[in-house]
């Protein structure tokens, strides 16, 4: 069973840790679900950043300025680090670059060994012009249990736990449609299946609406589109469509903590980014990866903090603090934990 509370931490000064109070979160758990206090850290501090650029227009400062924070904070965590998957390569700085080491126990031996996939500001357009569902994000697994490969894009298809088995990338969108329809207990017109509003995914779109689907659009923020279809008491059922693939193991890992369906399959739209892949993953490049191939740890972390009002409340000025608000999914645990947290 899940389980969902509200902490509050108190920090003061320069943001100070009280990290012994966060052992909760753990449930004292050897391995990466440890590092859950300074993965939130990580995650706060980048959402803290990006705060002071929202409606300022300037998404790559925004996006900046996360990951400067981000990278800050993992520069002092107590382990053996490496993005696996996040949105940058080493020449595109100041993005967290794939296979970029992170940690300060790096070639020490004995030192715990994680893997991150990370986006330090998801939607940094809505950042941009003060939209919802900005989030700073992150997912921990152990070294090679969390798909390690290049900057792409994804098809992905996401929703509660009663489409599993149900619904498959291998299938066309009418029979998933049908599928879902008849797994839920819902009408076809009754469904809602997120889609991203991008000029790839007209056909989709249109598929849809001529099945008599409700198609709610976003701009961007497919991960909170995909924690609303997992979610059984949010009136989304569906997130279809192509994303980015960091944001895909991201999301991989949150739905397997909820024990909710993910699928996705790699993407690439130029040569160099199909030269890479193959080298990263060999014919696997176009395989469909589940849930649990993207994130093959039940010792793992989902942890998002919010930047602008959404899924989660944004960073707010609260007297003479910060308050930010965050979420932590356990997935050994199966909890989901939300805390509001003071700098």
């Amino acid at each position: 069973m899940l389980s969902s509370s509200r902490y509050a931490c108190s920090r003061s000064g320069k943001g100070s840790h009280r990290i012994e109070n966060l052992c909760a979160l753990t449930g004292g758990m050897a391995g990466v679900a440890d590092l859950g206090p300074h993965f939130l850290r990580a995650c706060e501090a980048a959402a803290i950043a990006a705060a002071d650029w929202r409606g300022h227009g300037e998404r790559k400062l925004a996006d900046g300025a996360a990951v400067e924070a981000m990278r800050a904070v993992f520069d002092s965590v107590p382990f053996d680090g490496r993005v696996a998957i996040g949105e940058g390569e080493r020449d595109d700085a100041p993005m967290l670059w794939i296979g970029e080491p992170l940690g300060s126990l790096q070639g020490v031996e004995g030192a715990l060994q994680v893997d991150i996939a990370v986006d330090p500001l998801e939607c940094t357009n809505h950042v941009a012009l003060d939209l919802p569902n900005a989030i700073a994000v992150l997912a921990a697994a152990p070294r090679g249990d969390l798909l390690h490969a290049p900057d792409c894009y994804m098809d992905k298809l996401a929703g509660p736990a009663e489409v599993i088995g149900e619904v498959s990338l291998e299938a066309d969108v009418n029979y998933n449609v049908e599928a879902a329809a008849a797994a839920l207990d819902k009408q076809v017109s009754e469904l809602h299946i997120v889609v991203m509003d991008r000029p790839r995914h007209e056909e989709l779109i249109k598929t849809l609406r001529g099945l008599d689907v409700s198609v709610p659009l976003i701009g961007d923020g497919d991960v909170s589109a995909a924690l609303d279809a997992a979610n059984p008491s949010c009136e989304i059922d569906m997130l279809m469509g192509i994303g980015a693939a960091p944001e895909g193991v991201i999301t991989a890992t949150a739905l397997r903590g909820l024990d909710a369906h993910f699928e996705g399959r790699l993407v690439t739209t130029n040569e160099d980014h199909e030269r890479r892949a193959r080298e990263m993953l060999g014919d696997d490049v176009d395989r469909i990866w589940g849930r649990d191939d993207l994130c093959s740890s039940e010792d793992a972390l989902f942890v998002a903090s919010g930047v602008c009002s959404g899924y989660l409340p944004g960073v707010e000025k609260v007297g003479e603090q910060v308050a930010v608000h965050s979420e932590v999914i356990d997935v050994a645990a199966r909890s989901r934990q939300h805390l509001t947290s003071y700098y």
